[in-house]
């Protein structure tokens, strides 16, 4: 077994090797505190034929057993991975997947277990780190080593690798990966920080990257094994040269085209003219022919733009799409809007629900209740394609994440906005960074809504085409553009910074410098959105959906609660179907009432504060007989609330059968005249009745009662318990 070790933000981060999983083509054990992941990297004996892209599945999964736990479900057993496990796997695969070399084409795959968690270090940056450890160490070809930390800000200070504890106040969280010598990959969060501390974080986290390289490079002088060696198969010249001089001409024709379909539709049609006319000489050479157009477009579109100054669809470099915003479009949704940039397009809604409409999520942390959540689906037509219909893959979790991420920061707190919300993008058109489009339409959708956000928000995709000489940054790209250049960077934020980020290369890094450039560019355009946003809709609408709950919030004793609930229930159940409210009840004694009709709340919430209500001495109520007994009659003057009105409190006369002045299910008006402190109420019919003389006056005892009171609390004296209760 060899292991290293270094000190990093205060804590021991080790890797060691050759105790666990050692049938692995690499298999390192990283430890972190007392949190802990197994990483490990296979791929298959031999080349997967017929493929022109690298099979590599990156797996992320979280045990149970880490924390202590045992797993919920009928089955007790971990199933499919959670959407924090997908995310984790994404983050995983986006630094590593650009580092094999071309041709490699094996089957390959990387798993990051996580064997224990100390439920304050964070487990998914030590599997970025594991994952080039295990391949370094390999014989697999891997041109790392790579590694990731997780970086914090708070009161003007970043911390590094923050445990959750300090996530909890921190305005960023950024996972920065990186080479000894470049950034490769970044991805985070943050409450509108400026675009000169994201620099600072991401040079921060640049220093830190630095002796976690080193130690994986220590690792493998020891341990590692000998790399296979890649041979690309080469393709015949006479073949390159045929399909270089028949492509040409059409070639040049087709990336001239601004419109995404036809250009690809132009492609599509020459190649496969080519494969048709060289079949025959080439037989079964649809691969390299592919392959041999494919490099050609890439280094085509790239020279038009750094020789000619020449996008795709004719734009400078900093030109952005044309942008429409629509609000208002479904009629019966609480919110929705239709944002189009060019030739992408999000149709998002917004759905306000109650408390009970929360997600519950269990994860490592923790259990927690989510009440905000943004859905991304990406349909095969948005593309123009033909695909089955299945569940979320993992880049429709990864999209709605960063979206869902973007406009958190802007989403009122609970106690101003107690709603759960849904927002739900629909891609209809693709051309280039649906997710910031997403960003912008859950934007607009929420203020159509009556949500009320803080600022609008807006994304935008940069990208960068980087040649020996310079680095041009693009601004909002098309997805070709993103396909055949060098990185995607989408910022997302409000007029005061940033609140979402994410890059991906496809080089092996980025310069700080150039960073920067991107940055500030990215912040020029989000400000352009944002104006064309704010001229469709600049705030949140007055009021909400008449579609949507109306909730209303009440503050009890927690020892009232019993009362609203009921026997087994018994009472909230009546509440609930007699007035079609929703009822939810916290401990702390808030009651949240949501009801889409306005007579509804009102008659849940006035039977609730019925039922709460303190009956109070001297004030009248209009009750209902509920029991006669002989000795009097029983008045319910509040929702589960009775009064006796004792036989001589009836008449002003002698009564001598209480059926001879009331009967079960009589209302009337009683006077509360006294509570004692077992807190039984007395009530009075003959206080609210004339005397014969026609006077109205106070019931004799009234006064007497409330100074005898007064009288037994400074004697200390009880009066004996009355007859029959």
């Amino acid at each position: 077994m060899d292991r290293v070790s270094i000190e990093l933000g205060g804590r021991e981060l080790t890797i060691e090797t050759g105790r666990m999983a050692k049938l692995a083509n690499g298999a390192v054990l990283v430890r972190y505190g007392e949190t802990m992941v197994l990483v490990t990297a296979v791929c298959s004996k031999e080349d997967k034929e017929g493929l022109d892209f690298f099979p590599l599945t990156m797996e992320y999964r979280e045990k149970a057993y880490a924390v202590g736990k045992i797993p919920g479900g009928f089955f007790k057993r971990e199933g499919k991975p959670k959407d924090t496990e997908v995310l984790s796997a994404r983050l995983m695969d986006r630094p590593i997947r650009p580092l094999f070399p071309d041709g490699f084409r094996r089957e390959t795959q990387v798993f990051c277990t996580v064997l224990s968690s100390d439920q304050k270090n964070s487990a998914d940056v030590l599997g970025i780190t594991g994952a080039s450890a295990a391949l370094t160490i390999s014989n697999i070809p891997f041109s790392g080593p790579i590694a990731a930390v997780r970086v914090g800000l708070k009161d003007g200070k970043y911390i590094l690798n923050p445990t959750f504890e300090e996530m909890a106040d921190s305005e960023l969280d950024l996972v920065v990966a990186g080479s000894a010598e470049a950034i490769v990959m970044v991805e985070g969060g943050a409450k509108e920080i400026s675009e000169d501390e994201m620099v600072g974080a991401l040079s921060f986290a640049s220093e830190h990257i630095k002796p976690l390289v080193e130690m994986q490079n220590q690792l493998a002088a020891r341990v590692g094994k000998p790399k296979i060696e890649v041979s690309i198969p080469e393709i015949p010249e006479d073949l390159k040269n045929r399909v270089l001089s028949l492509s040409e001409t059409d070639l040049a024709a087709a990336i001239s085209i601004t419109d995404k379909q036809e250009r690809a539709d132009a492609i599509s049609t020459m190649k496969k003219r080519i494969i048709d006319e060289l079949n025959e000489d080439f037989p079964e050479s649809e691969g390299d022919i592919s392959r041999v157009i494919y490099d050609r477009e890439k280094e085509m579109v790239r020279l038009r733009i750094v020789r000619d100054h020449t996008r795709l669809d004719g734009r400078g470099f900093d030109d952005i799409r044309e942008i429409t915003c629509e609000v208002g479009l479904l009629p019966r949704t609480h919110g929705s809007s239709l944002f189009t940039r060019g030739q992408t397009q999000s149709l998002t809604t917004v759905t306000l629900g109650t408390k009970m409409d929360e997600q519950k999520i269990e994860d490592l942390e923790g259990e927690s209740w989510k009440s905000y959540m943004l859905h991304y689906n990406f349909p095969s037509y948005s593309v123009g394609e033909v695909r089955p219909i299945r569940g979320p893959g993992r880049r429709e979790i990864g999209h709605g994440a960063l979206a869902e991420r973007a406009i958190e920061p802007v989403m009122p707190s609970e106690d101003v906005f107690p709603y759960t919300v849904r927002i739900v993008s629909d891609i209809l058109e693709s051309n280039g960074s649906s997710s910031m489009a997403t960003v912008c339409a859950g934007s607009l959708a929420l203020m159509d809504s009556g949500v009320p956000i803080r600022a609008s928000v807006a994304g935008i995709a940069m990208g960068l085409i980087k040649t020996e000489d310079e680095a041009i940054i693009l601004t909002d790209i098309l997805g070709d553009e993103d396909h055949l250049g060098d990185m995607d960077l989408k910022v997302a934020g409000t007029k005061d910074g940033i609140t979402a980020f994410q890059m991906d290369l496809k080089i092996s890094g980025i310069a700080l410098e150039e960073m920067g450039r991107a940055l500030e560019k990215a912040r020029d355009a989000r400000f352009r959105i944002l104006g064309t946003m704010d001229a469709a809709i600049a705030e949140p609408r007055s009021n909400l959906s008449p579609f949507a709950p109306r909730i209303t919030i009440l503050k009890v004793k927690t020892d009232r609660i019993g009362d609203i609930i009921g026997p087994g229930g018994k009472m909230i159940r009546r509440i609930t179907e007699e007035t079609g409210a929703q009822i939810d009840i916290d401990d702390d004694g808030t009651v949240i009432i949501a009801a889409v009709d306005e007579e509804c709340s009102v008659k849940a919430r006035e039977w609730i504060e019925g039922l709460v209500e303190e009956a109070e001495v001297g004030k009248v109520y209009t009750g209902k007989v509920k029991r006669i007994t002989n000795f009097g009659a029983f008045v319910e003057i509040l929702p589960g609330k009775e009064g006796l009105v004792h036989i001589s409190k009836l008449a002003h006369h002698r009564v001598e059968r209480v059926e001879d002045v009331l009967n079960e299910g009589d209302i009337l008006e009683v006077q509360c005249i006294g509570i004692d402190e077992q807190g039984r109420i007395d009530l009075s019919r003959k206080a609210l009745l004339p005397r014969p003389d026609g006077s109205v006056e106070e019931d004799s005892d009234f006064g007497e009662r409330r100074s005898g009171q007064s009288n037994q609390r400074r004697s200390g004296k009880r009066r004996p318990p009355r007859r029959g209760r």
